[in-house]
């Protein structure tokens, strides 16, 4: 029994150093642009308090980004451009991963605030931001996909999972805004009901600011 213990928490130690060994050698990766840092904090700094028109709030942005530098993602989607916000989170992250940002948004005024406050960020190069209706254009996508932030019709949350879903690289990551485990408003009940029931994605939430679900993909079907 001694040894089954011991050999039980020799593969726990294992896989934990794995890990640590697997992100410490990620991060010696990630892409050093200090120009570009203080560029983007310095914009992020001075439009704070200013972000309207549905924007996240700070933290949630800060989350989005934490998400994409530690999981090293690089082809991400954003659906729900507003006028930029979190698009300069993503952005930024993807700028220290090498990868990109296709972002949908349908309203043209807040679509041309959103490329300007990206080309102000400093973060411009480092997206595709797209006008156009949602509904038609996220079935358009190819993959591989591996990261994914939904914060457009709530009522179309489902729907828009299941367009992208099998695009999605195993390990990939779906986020979604305005959602705790126990919000069950409209169009958000039915997606939160699905996505808990999926056998291929692990779901857990982030109660903090505006509320996002995190649902990782962890096999094929």
């Amino acid at each position: 029994m001694k040894r089954k213990i011991r050999i039980y928490y020799h593969l726990v130690f294992s896989v934990i150093s794995i890990l640590f060994i697997n992100q410490a050698v990620f991060s010696q990766n990630l892409n050093e642009n200090p120009e570009l840092d203080k560029k983007v904090k310095a914009f992020l700094s001075d439009k704070r308090y200013s972000w309207r028109d549905m924007n996240v709030p700070a933290s949630d942005g800060q989350l989005l980004f934490d998400i994409i530098v530690e999981n090293g993602y690089k082809n991400a989607v954003e659906i729900g451009t507003s006028t930029g916000h979190s698009g300069v989170w993503i952005a930024w992250a993807l700028s220290k991963t090498g990868g990109k940002l296709i972002t949908f948004e349908i309203d043209e005024q807040r679509h041309k605030e959103a490329l300007a406050n990206f080309e102000e960020a400093g973060v411009a190069e480092y997206v595709d931001a797209r006008l156009g209706d949602a509904h038609q254009l996220v079935p358009q996508l190819k993959g591989p996909i591996d990261f994914v932030f939904s914060d457009a019709d709530k009522t179309w949350y489902k729907n828009y999972f299941v367009d992208i879903a099998p695009k999605m690289e195993v390990g990939g990551c779906f986020t979604a805004h305005n959602i705790t485990q126990g919000r069950r408003m409209s169009g958000i009940g039915e997606f939160v009901k699905y996505i808990e029931s999926l056998t291929n994605f692990e779901t857990t939430y982030n109660n903090k600011g505006g509320g996002v679900s995190i649902s990782y993909k962890t096999n094929k079907n």
